[in-house]
């Protein structure tokens, strides 16, 4: 086992030995406090774009089913006539320059997994760049745009936000709930209470802080010849090869064994590159993958070869409706300031509200005077930039 499972396995099973991490943590805990704290104050150089932007992150290391409801949403936003555009870090990717659009021809060394899989299976103008603020003014010069989603970035200070959206793995949850390196946490817990929507992956119900959704396979779709099949294609019983690098490999396994598939899992690291060589498993069965991984795979793949669609998210599709249901305010169409129906942000009603020093409130309540777009949200408008948005991103 690779050093980075093991301290994956102490986080979240706990070990003595992660004591010794503490002083480590207790540095680290300082810096992304103060960082954090520079930017409520409004303090150092923080990009404030001109349309409304949505921040979909974490604060624990790993995947946490980001990709898929950063697809859901690109679907829902273009449903509703909205037009909508993504910034990525583009991790593993080689671009020539950055920042760099990413198209759907491109490969995944140019561009990237994740970047490559989203613009393929929605057609959305993606920038990527670690600089995401860089990112979201190269995409606005490229593209008119109505509304903008960042993948992950939730730590990326220089870039203002207006919405946060966190989402948790239901299973693994926040492990010793302590920050690196002694637990998995790029942020204190205790940043939970100032964001917009827990969302809770894997969960079967809400949660009294957040809401539960899961990821919804649809259909096996060949990756040499394109052939989509139900998910009846293989009978129950079936064994076959799964092939997972992403985040957390088990919550494939576990979706595959769902299916009353017989999965012989092979876990690689998050962002993997493949091979034929590394995919050359005995004894000879089909092989199933995620989406994700076959982006990297398609230009080499088996006749068998198959990753697992995934269209929709179970939970989430009754919050999509203009009206809140059984109760709930969590209407995800509210998550869109400025849309046609002029909806609000409603945020959960059991979450706290939103924690800023009075200097920043009152910094807030000056950039509101000086002419803050009408509708949008207040929630993560910058109190320190007393700019106006311009439709000019360099202004």
């Amino acid at each position: 086992m690779a050093m980075s499972d093991r301290l994956l396995a102490a986080w979240y099973a706990g070990h003595p030995a992660l004591k010794l991490l503490q002083p480590l943590e207790w540095l680290y805990r300082r810096v992304v406090m103060n960082k954090r704290k520079r930017f409520l104050a409004g303090e150092g150089e923080i990009y404030q774009p001109p349309v409304p932007l949505i921040v979909v992150g974490n604060i624990t290391v790993g995947g946490t089913g980001k990709t898929p409801l950063i697809l859901w949403m690109i679907q829902h936003c273009q449903r509703s006539g909205l037009r909508v555009g993504v910034v990525s870090r583009g991790y593993g990717a080689k671009p020539p320059h950055l920042p760099w659009r990413v198209e759907a021809e491109q490969s995944a060394d140019v561009a990237g997994d994740e970047p490559l899989l989203i613009v393929q299976r929605t057609g959305v103008p993606l920038m990527i760049d670690p600089d995401r603020s860089s990112a979201v003014k190269a995409l606005l010069a490229s593209e008119p745009l109505d509304l903008i989603l960042s993948d992950d970035g939730m730590q990326h200070y220089r870039l203002a936000r207006d919405l946060e959206l966190v989402l948790i793995d239901a299973a693994r949850g926040l492990g010793n709930q302590r920050c690196l390196p002694a637990g998995p946490l790029r942020e204190p817990v205790e940043r939970l209470q100032s964001v917009d929507a827990l969302l809770y992956n894997g969960a079967s119900d809400d949660r009294p802080d957040g809401f539960a959704f899961q990821l919804q396979p649809t259909e096996l779709v060949n990756l040499r010849s394109g052939e989509r099949c139900a998910l009846d294609h293989f009978p129950a019983g079936q064994a076959l090869h799964a092939v997972a690098g992403i985040g957390n490999p088990q919550r494939f396994f576990t979706t595959l064994e769902t299916l009353h598939w017989q999965p012989v899992p092979h876990a690689f690291a998050d962002h993997a590159e493949y091979s034929v060589q590394a995919l050359n498993f005995t004894p000879s069965l089909p092989l199933v993958m995620t989406e994700k991984d076959a982006v990297k795979c398609r230009a080499f793949a088996a006749a068998d070869w198959w990753y697992l669609a995934v269209a929709g998210l179970r939970g989430l599709v009754r919050y999509a409706a203009d009206a809140p249901v059984a109760g709930s305010s969590f209407a995800l169409n509210r998550f869109f300031p400025g849309n046609a129906h002029g909806h609000q942000i409603a945020r959960h009603p059991r979450l706290p509200g939103l924690q800023r020093p009075a200097q920043a409130q009152r910094r807030q309540n000056r950039a509101d005077q000086q002419g803050r777009r009408p509708g949008l949200p207040d929630s993560r408008w910058h109190p320190g930039d007393a700019r106006n948005r311009s439709p000019h991103p360099d202004h």
